[in-house]
């Protein structure tokens, strides 16, 4: 028997195992994120409380997310996965009260979430089926979001509705590509993190759903 042989088929069954261990934790803290999420939101909802403003929200945002990286190898990453996702479910909260108070607007958000919901299945299973490499698109990826992130910006403080609905459309697309991207990322082994992965596919999940929402309001607006 060859040892060098041996060694390698124990490395490759290890790795095999790390990565189902990876993929494993990270839908199944997704999932409980997600569900905690549309907990803080339906509460603020309920109690009606006011949207914290694009500041607060940034700041808030980015602390968490902060916290999160900088403890993703701890017990307190855990804790901050949750306090970044309920707190990005209270921002949804008043969002989601304005939207319907619309005309049609629970057909509006319905078809935001069955929308969010089949992209998000539909590609996590092309990837997961075909396992194909997406590792090729993060340079893309972080170019378009920050200069969709940044024109977002610029639609809030300069009142552009226009530039706001390509922002909108933009994120629909990139949102799709981070799914395909952090997916892949972890089936080969690139992320090995499950707290960080489970991060980078909720902010996915919860950008395709905003803006499919706003996309959709739109339309629905006459």
């Amino acid at each position: 028997m060859n040892p060098q042989v041996t060694t390698l088929d124990r490395s490759q069954s290890a790795a095999v195992s790390a990565t189902s261990k990876v993929v494993k934790n990270t839908y199944m803290l997704l999932a409980m994120t997600l569900a905690f999420s549309a907990a803080t939101a339906g509460a603020a909802m309920a109690l009606n409380l006011p949207h914290p403003g694009i500041i607060l929200t940034l700041v808030g945002y980015y602390g968490l997310l902060f916290l999160t990286t900088k403890f993703r190898d701890s017990g307190l990453g855990i804790a901050f996965v949750f306090g970044l996702t309920g707190f990005m479910g209270y921002t949804l909260g008043p969002i989601l009260s304005a939207y319907l108070a619309m005309p049609n607007g629970a057909q509006v958000v319905m078809m935001a979430m069955g929308g969010t919901a089949a992209i998000f299945l539909a590609l996590s299973a092309y990837v997961m089926t075909t396992r194909k490499d997406f590792s090729f698109m993060g340079g893309f990826l972080m170019v378009g979001i920050l200069v969709a992130f940044l024109a977002g910006l610029g639609a809030i403080f300069f009142h552009l509705p226009g530039l706001s609905l390509a922002v909108s459309a933009m994120f629909v697309l990139l949102m799709s590509g981070l799914i395909l991207y952090e997916t892949s990322n972890i089936i080969h082994g690139g992320e090995t993190n499950y707290i960080m992965a489970t991060v980078t596919l909720f902010v996915a999940i919860f950008n395709l759903f905003t803006s499919l929402l706003s996309l959709l309001g739109f339309a629905n607006n006459d």
